[in-house]
């Protein structure tokens, strides 16, 4: 049985028949350009078996995955607005892919599952408990898709199972994230309620002071104006000056050094929810592929006993750590696709 995964970003889109063709498609994924070469995709292969979306955040209406029905695409809308710059292009894929592709059944996979198991002190904001009860406000955390499959590498290639593991793993790409993972569980996260938070990515802020938010739309910048800073001005693009938000054009740049100094810093903080560091993981795409990135992460870990990477090239998934390493580092290739086809297809009968 085939499966055709969707991953949709804000700005790009990328769709993959599992042991099967690839096509990554630039531009915003609701728009004319999207959804023609998505149909020439879709007309060119066999109809799949099943069909997965990525969906970056179910808020408490998609828990795990799940199939889609009438119902439940029409309360997918009522939870696009916290994650503004992923879920309605997501939901937009789905619709078109849904009226290409009526007779195959749809499954919506969060990338909020992977932290449902967060302790309650983890996942707690210091907020009123009424406004927590009301408005469902906890910590939820993302780039579980991705934390699931490189859990699941890493396990392998330590020769251990998941379950015994202690592990930090750094998803570092456009989006960026830290989890720690405690006996196979995510135990801690950097991104919290939303995407928006943790570490500064390539044009979102990640964690910044509430007050100053406050103070800046105290008169001195409208709602609008601070939701698109915040989203599409800030992060590597912002401290760059506007030069970029690609770590690849940033090499010396002291924005880099700010965001290198951000990631080690979470690493820290999840390593205390930890009892040891059985390794720690790099995946995403500036994780997987920018050596220069995971050095001066690693420089400043040396507390936790992290070395220096020595192998800046790895050929495949395994640790770039010198051998024998008290603390390996490890690089993931990042392969959501296949967490995407490995959750959807479990929900169909066997």
């Amino acid at each position: 049985m085939s499966v055709l995964t969707v991953n949709a970003g804000s700005n790009s889109l990328h769709l993959v028949v599992i042991d099967g063709d690839r096509r990554d498609i630039s531009g915003a994924p609701g728009s004319d350009e999207a959804r023609e070469a998505v149909a020439e995709f879709v007309g060119s292969h066999e109809k799949p078996g099943i069909v997965a979306h990525r969906l970056v955040h179910g808020g408490d209406l998609v828990k795990q995955a799940t199939l889609v029905d009438d119902e439940l695409r029409a309360g997918l809308d009522k939870v696009a607005d916290l994650a503004p710059l992923h879920v309605p292009p997501a939901l937009a894929l789905l619709d078109t892919l849904r009226d290409l592709l009526p007779d195959v059944p749809h499954a919506v996979c969060p990338d909020n599952a992977f932290h449902a198991t967060l302790p309650e002190h983890a996942a707690t904001y210091a907020l009123p408990e009424e406004w927590r009860k009301r408005w469902g406000l906890r910590r939820y955390g993302f780039h579980g898709l991705s934390y699931a499959y490189a859990l699941r590498r890493t396990a392998e290639l330590l020769h251990r199972p998941a379950e015994q593991l202690h592990v930090v793993l750094a998803h570092l790409g456009g989006g960026a994230s830290v989890c720690a993972v405690r006996d196979g569980r995510s135990v801690d996260t950097s991104m919290g309620f939303t995407p928006l938070d943790g570490v500064p990515m390539s044009k979102r802020s990640g964690a910044i002071d509430p007050g100053m938010l406050l103070w800046l739309l105290d008169g001195r910048l409208t709602r609008e104006e601070l939701s698109d800073g915040l989203y599409h001005g800030s992060g590597l693009l912002g401290l760059s000056g506007g030069r970029s938000g690609d770590t690849r054009e940033l090499i010396g740049d002291p924005a880099l050094d700010v965001f290198t100094h951000r990631v080690r810093r979470e690493i820290a903080a999840a390593a205390t929810s930890l009892d040891r560091l059985d390794a720690l993981v790099f995946t995403g795409e500036i994780g997987w592929d920018q050596p220069e990135v995971r050095r001066d992460v690693c420089a400043g870990l040396g507390l936790l006993g992290v070395p220096l990477p020595v192998v800046d090239d790895p050929e495949a998934d395994g640790p770039v750590s010198p051998a024998g390493a008290t603390v390996p580092v490890l690089v993931v290739e990042p392969r959501e696709e296949l967490q995407l086809a490995r959750e959807a297809a479990a929900l169909l009968p066997s």
